[in-house]
Formats: structure tokens, C-alpha cells, sequence
């Protein structure tokens, strides 16, 4: 599938949607504090959404079926994804997931704002983490920033990748592999795939016009996954914990313009 390229009026329109979740974040920082429930905060998000005039991206996205018709996987019934401690990513909310001492709490948020999408992920620390968890955030951070100073015309999708990869594992952690960055447009997922491993100087070229992703979700243990019975959730296969931070942009002559900041 080609790459969708996106002029400047369709980028205006996804700064919008990108704002919005931005915004979401503010609303929701002062929530995520010890005695919290994920689906308290699922509701701040959607309440906040709603109010700002977009859609929750995720809620009702991403049901599967057979070729027989049977349903394999249900749609995601929340307005925000959450990922403690060993979840990578696709947590669903929950009244009886509280957020304790000592958490750390990645949170995707996905709006739809005049048919444009807004996609980001921010991983939070709940009160006072331990030495080697407030490492994993802060790599995990500087990972997402080492990438999007790869995303330049001219450069190649394996540059991202492989500024991530490198500074995961010389701090010790490792990045998944079967999850990825994408790209959005009217579509939560679009071409082009943006992994977060390779090799430099590989993949497809950066130009001007592409709007994606880099969320790299970097593991304290090894890379491998598994998913949970809901279909959705995706933990550490060690048990490890993993962090994950992501920011949509688009590519100018100039370089990235993050599109989900306030």
C-alpha cells in the first residue's frame, strides 16, 4: 500500500486532532495519583474529548473476524489505552485496576476531530517509582526523541529504528519488535510501517508530506511479547515492566513537525 502524502491544509487539520489529545493529557495529569482506577480516568479522557468537540479514536476500533464471519476479536470498548508496569500496550480500563505507589502507567490516546486522527502515548510515573523503573521512563523518552531527530527528508525509515534499538540496548533494555509506528491521516493506520530497530541507512526514504508515528515501547527485560485472553492486552513475556512514549508528526522541508503537543 502507497504512502498517503499530506498537504499543508490536511496537516493543519491533524495539528487540530493532535492538540486535542495534548490537551487530554493536561486534564488528565492531575488524576493519575495512587488510589486512581483506569476507568476513572478512561472517563476524564472521554468526557474531555467529547467536550472539545472530537471522537475517542479507539472506543468500538479494531474488531476482527474469521472468513467464516465469527468474531475473533471484539472491538476496543474504551476511549484510552493504559499499560502498567508489564503491559506494553492495549491495556483496557477497568473499575478494579487502581493505580498504587510505585506504578508506571503508559496511556495512548486516540481522538478524531473533523475526520482528521490524533494519536500519542505518554508513559507516567505514580508517586515514587523505584531506580531502575524511573531509568526505563526516562530512556524510554529519550528513545522517542532520538527518533524524531531521524526524521528528516532524505534520511530512511531504518535511521529511526536504529537510533532507537541503539540507545535502548546500551542502557540495558531491549525494544518490541512486532509492534511498530504508522502512519495517520483519516485513518488511525496508514503506511508507512516506522519500526523501532534496523538498520541505518535502510527502508524507505523520508520526503516531505509523510505524516507517522515513532512509539517506541522499550522493555526493562527481553523483547518478547504475549497477549492476554481479551485479545488486546499485550504484556513483557518475562514480566518485566516496559515504557512507552509516542508523538504523531509530519515531515516538512524543514523536518519533524510534532502534531500531538500543546
Amino acid at each position: 500500500m502507497a504512502v498517503l502524502m499530506k498537504t499543508r491544509q490536511q496537516v493543519a487539520l491533524l495539528r487540530d486532532a493532535g492538540r486535542i489529545v495534548a490537551e487530554t493529557y493536561e486534564a488528565l495529569k492531575p488524576h493519575v495519583v495512587p488510589g486512581v482506577s483506569t476507568i476513572d480516568l478512561d472517563h476524564i479522557a472521554e468526557e474531555f474529548i467529547r467536550k472539545s468537540g472530537a471522537l475517542p479514536m479507539y472506543k468500538g476500533y479494531g474488531a476482527m473476524r474469521d472468513r467464516q464471519g465469527r468474531q475473533v476479536r471484539p472491538p476496543f470498548p474504551a476511549t484510552i489505552c493504559v499499560a502498567i508496569n508489564d503491559v506494553i500496550c492495549h491495556g483496557i480500563p477497568g473499575p478494579k485496576q487502581v493505580l498504587k505507589e510505585g506504578d508506571i502507567i503508559g496511556i495512548d490516546i486516540g481522538t478524531l476531530y473533523k475526520g482528521w486522527v490524533g494519536d500519542a502515548c505518554r508513559t507516567f510515573t505514580v508517586g515514587k517509582v523505584d531506580d531502575q523503573s524511573r531509568k526505563l521512563v526516562d530512556v524510554a523518552l529519550r528513545c522517542l526523541e532520538l527518533g524524531i531527530e531521524q526524521a528528516h527528508p532524505g534520511k530512511r525509515l531504518g535511521d529511526i529504528g536504529h537510533a532507537i534499538q541503539t540507545y535502548a540496548e546500551a542502557n540495558g533494555f531491549s525494544t518490541v519488535r512486532e509492534l511498530a509506528g504508522h502512519g495517520v491521516g483519516r485513518a488511525l493506520w496508514e503506511e508507512p510501517t516506522v519500526l523501532h530497530f534496523g538498520k541505518a541507512g535502510t527502508g524507505l526514504k523520508i520526503e516531505p508530506g509523510m505524516v507517522f508515528t515513532i512509539e517506541p515501547m522499550i522493555n526493562a527485560g527481553g523483547p518478547d511479547i504475549a497477549t492476554l485472553p481479551d485479545h488486546w492486552t499485550v504484556v513483557t513475556a518475562d514480566g518485566s515492566r516496559s515504557a512507552q512514549f509516542e508523538h504523531s508528526m509530519a515531515i516538512t522541508e524543514n523536518g519533524p513537525e510534532l502534531l500531538t503537543v500543546l
